[in-house]
C-alpha cells in the first residue's frame, strides 16, 4: 500500500501541529507487526504530530475509582449517588477544591463537546443515565452551554430506543453516524443512505480486509470495501470528547475506554473483528479520536461479567463504581482487572490471559496512555 496522504495537517490557533512530537518508526513496538495479519495505515498515523490536548491528556496513568454500594438500589442507578461520585472522581483527579476549577482544566465554554456514550446492548445494558445526566449537571454548573452538549453515538436508533431522546434531554442534541427518517427509512429520495452524509470520507482507517455486506446490513455498515471512514461529529462537529462507556466483557477480554472509542467512530466495521485488538488501539491513534477525548467515565455502576459486549440478564452485575480518568489506557486496564477478577470469582476462568488485553499493550506502544500496573497511579474511593 502506497503511503495515502489522508489528513489536512492545519494549524490550531496559530501554532502548526509541526511543534509537536511524532512517534518515530523505530518506536514502534514489534507488536504492530501483525506477521500474516492485514496491512493497515497505523503507520501514517503516528507521523501526524500531537497537540496539547492528545491522549493521554493531562493525567497520564492517573485513575480514580469510586465505589459507592449504595449507587444501584433495586436495579436502578440512582442519580444522586452518581453526581456524588464524578464529583469525588473528578475532584481527586485534578486536585482542585472547586468543581469548576476541576471541569474548566478540560473544556470550556466556547468547546462543542461530545458524549460519547454506549447504547449498544439496549435498555438492560446502556450508559445509564443518572451517570449521563451527572455530567451534563456538572458541566452546566461548570458554565457549559447546555447547547454546546451532544449526546452521540454510533447508532442514531439505538440512542433512541435506550431513552436518549430530546424529551429526556431537552437543549440537548442527540445525534449518530447511522440513521434513518421518521417513517423508519434509511435512504433519501436519491436511493442514498442518510448516513453518507454523515461521513468524512477524507479521514479514514485502512485495513486490508474486504467488507462485504447485503442490503439488510449496510444501512449499518454504510459502505463495504477497505476503508473505514470517521464520524463527521468527530471530524467537524466537536471540539472535546469526553468517553462515557461501559464495565462490561468481551469473552476473555473488556470492552471499555477503547473499544467504545474505536468501533464507535468509524464505518464498516464487521470485517475488523478478525483484527479487533489493532483495531481497538489503531483508531485511537488518528487525530480525530486522539486529539479530541479529554477524560474517559467508565460507567460501572451497573456492568457484565460475562455475555458480553450484549446483554444477558444471569450476567448482568452491580459493579457500584466509577473509573475515571484522562488516559484511556490506564482506565482500560484498571476496568479489565475488575471485570477479569470477577470472572474468576465466578468460575468462568482461572486466571487472566496476557492476549486478552492485546490491546492495552498496543495502545501503550502507540503512547496513547499507559497499560502497565505498576505505573498506574490508583487511586481508590469508597462513598
Amino acid at each position: 500500500m502506497k503511503r495515502r496522504d489522508f489528513f489536512k495537517i492545519v494549524s490550531l490557533g496559530g501554532v502548526s501541529f509541526a511543534l509537536n512530537p511524532v512517534i518515530k518508526a523505530s518506536e514502534l513496538s514489534p507488536l504492530f507487526n501483525l506477521q500474516d495479519g492485514p496491512e493497515t495505515n497505523i503507520a501514517d498515523a503516528v507521523k501526524i504530530p500531537r497537540t496539547k490536548d492528545s491522549m493521554p491528556g493531562l493525567y497520564p496513568g492517573k485513575v480514580v475509582k469510586v465505589t459507592d454500594p449504595g449507587s444501584v438500589v433495586e436495579g436502578k442507578p440512582q442519580e444522586d449517588a452518581a453526581y456524588n461520585m464524578l464529583k469525588t472522581a473528578i475532584l481527586s483527579l485534578t486536585g482542585e477544591k472547586s468543581l469548576k476549577k476541576a471541569w474548566r482544566k478540560f473544556v470550556s465554554p466556547k468547546d462543542i463537546i461530545g458524549l460519547k456514550v454506549n447504547p449498544v446492548a439496549g435498555k438492560l445494558l446502556t450508559t445509564s443515565h443518572a451517570v449521563t445526566k451527572s455530567v451534563i449537571r456538572q458541566l452546566e454548573e461548570s458554565g457549559i452551554p447546555r447547547k454546546n452538549i451532544i449526546i452521540w453515538d454510533r447508532r442514531e436508533m439505538q440512542l433512541h430506543e435506550t431513552g436518549y431522546t430530546s424529551e429526556n434531554y431537552p437543549g440537548i442534541k442527540i445525534t449518530g453516524t447511522e440513521c434513518m427518517d421518521e417513517k423508519g427509512g434509511f435512504y433519501n429520495n436519491e436511493g442514498k443512505l442518510y448516513s453518507e452524509e454523515r461521513i468524512d470520507k477524507n479521514q479514514y482507517f485502512y485495513a486490508d480486509l474486504e467488507g462485504t455486506h447485503d442490503d439488510y446490513t449496510i444501512p449499518y455498515m454504510v459502505n463495504g470495501g477497505k476503508y473505514s471512514y470517521f464520524t463527521k461529529i468527530c471530524t467537524e462537529q466537536v471540539t472535546k470528547i469526553i468517553n462515557i462507556p461501559i464495565l462490561k466483557n468481551a469473552g476473555p477480554t473488556t470492552t471499555l475506554a477503547l473499544k467504545n472509542l474505536a468501533y464507535g467512530t468509524i464505518t464498516n466495521t464487521s470485517r475488523l473483528h478478525k483484527i479487533w485488538h489493532e483495531t481497538c488501539a489503531f483508531v485511537c491513534a488518528f487525530p480525530p479520536v486522539r486529539d479530541k477525548v479529554v477524560l474517559n467515565i467508565a460507567d460501572g455502576l451497573i456492568g457484565c461479567f460475562d455475555g458480553g459486549p450484549s446483554a444477558k440478564p444471569q450476567f448482568i452485575c452491580n459493579y457500584n463504581m466509577l473509573i475515571v480518568g484522562t488516559d484511556p489506557v490506564a482506565v482500560d486496564r484498571t476496568g479489565h482487572d475488575v471485570i477479569i477478577a470477577k470472572r474468576i470469582e465466578k468460575g468462568i476462568q482461572t486466571e487472566d490471559k496476557k492476549s486478552a488485553s492485546k490491546f492495552i499493550d498496543l495502545a501503550q506502544d502507540l503512547k496513547l496512555g499507559i497499560g502497565d500496573r505498576d505505573k498506574i497511579e490508583l487511586i481508590e474511593i469508597n462513598s
